[in-house]
C-alpha cells in the first residue's frame, strides 16, 4: 500500500513507474520496483541519521 500512495504523490516515484510502465513492464513489477526503491531510500536515511525532505522547485 504505501508503493501506491508514493506513487501518486511523490513526484520522482509516479516518474519511476511510468518509465518503468511505458518500458512495458507489467504494473506489478513496476509497483515492486518502487517498494525497492523506498526501502534502500529509507535504509540509506537511517544508515545517514537523515529526515526525508522533498525536493524544492
Amino acid at each position: 500500500m504505501p508503493a501506491l500512495v508514493a506513487m501518486r504523490y511523490n513526484p520522482d516515484l509516479k516518474a519511476k513507474y511510468q518509465q518503468f510502465i511505458s518500458a512495458g513492464k507489467p504494473a506489478k513489477i513496476a509497483i515492486s520496483a518502487i517498494m525497492r526503491k523506498m526501502v534502500l531510500l529509507a535504509n540509506a536515511l537511517l544508515k545517514a541519521n537523515r529526515n526525508w525532505m522533498p525536493k524544492m522547485a
